[in-house]
């Protein structure tokens, strides 16, 4: 008797510690104010953040400390960052970064977090482990959008819409020393594993800019779909996944051949996206939509439809 009861005591404590393993999805709900979490192992909504209220009126681009504790969401109203901690589901800081933030991201080392200012024409850079503001340099650019950190933390891209370009930012120096020349409306940055190379959608001209990090030049593109803009590169650098927000899809481009292997449709005015650890599956936030599309990343087949907030920005994995 005592040994059965031992073995369900057992058995159920490492179901839990299963479930409570499994990745999370954040998802910024830009009109609600608000965080979307979903659970990878059911591609259920499971809360939402913060539990009470909203972050403020308008939010946008989200990311996750690698410690897995705390989240960061751009409030744009507010001209800051909140940070959320996602045991107590509620936020615990508010970091004032600067005149109309829209893009983060955190660097690998967890560090730093930088924020893209539309209207200032520049890129701040937070301090974590302080939450303090610690640099803001400009672009040579106008209207950078989304930021990105080289794998290796040496550079920081930002795209610049207005402009048609490509801020790359020496995180050493802290100056703006390359601009990589797009062909219009640059929008969503992803680095190949090794760093090797940068990829750059263009919304405006529906193509995806292959450029070399070596001497920061265009060495090839390829047509996707119509106003393409996320860009996700899987861990081994053999995929990238671009999200067409007027036509309804996501391209799958092969990295060896540089072809579109695949068409996938999704929701309505697919924006940015995220892996599960794993790289089996792919979420895509639907904007027009109001729902994340789960896609089944070997099969490029759509899995599911979760209904989230209004106007999902994007979503975060870990």
């Amino acid at each position: 008797m005592q040994y059965a009861r031992l073995l369900t005591l057992t058995a159920g404590l490492l179901a839990s510690l299963t479930l409570s393993a499994q990745p999370l999805a954040y998802v910024p709900n830009e009109k609600d104010g608000t965080v979307s979490v979903i659970d990878t192992s059911t591609d259920e909504v499971i809360n939402t953040l913060p539990k009470k209220g909203k972050l403020g009126k308008k939010v946008q681009a989200a990311a996750i400390h690698p410690s897995n504790q705390k989240l960061y969401v751009v409030v744009r109203d507010k001209n800051a960052v909140s940070v959320v901690d996602t045991k107590l589901g509620k936020q615990t800081a508010l970091i004032k970064v600067g005149d109309e933030p829209e893009g983060i991201d955190i660097s690998p080392d967890g560090k730093l977090l930088a924020a893209c200012l539309e209207e200032e024409n520049a890129v701040s850079l937070v301090d974590l482990q302080t939450n303090k503001l610690k640099h803001t340099i400009k672009t040579q650019g106008k209207n950078p959008e989304h930021c990105v950190f080289s794998p290796d933390q040496q550079w920081l891209l930002a795209s610049n819409e207005e402009s048609n370009n490509v801020d790359v930012i020496n995180l050493n120096t802290l100056k703006s020393e390359h601009l990589i020349a797009s062909t219009k409306h640059p929008r969503g940055v992803g680095f190949s594993p090794d760093g090797k190379w940068a990829y750059v959608a263009n919304e405006a001209a529906s193509l995806l800019e292959i450029v070399s990090t070596a001497d920061w030049k265009v060495q090839a593109n390829i047509k996707v779909g119509l106003r393409s803009n996320g860009v996700k590169v899987n861990a081994d650098g053999s995929r990238i996944y671009v999200s067409n927000g007027g036509d309804h899809n996501l391209s799958v481009i092969d990295t060896a051949t540089r072809e579109v292997i695949a068409t996938i449709p999704v929701g309505q005015r697919p924006w940015n996206m995220a892996l599960t650890p794993d790289g089996k599956k792919l979420y895509v936030a639907n904007g027009r939509s109001n729902n994340v599309s789960v896609i089944d990343t070997q099969t490029n087949a759509t899995l599911k439809d979760i209904s989230v907030g209004n106007l999902p920005w994007g979503v975060v994995i870990r």
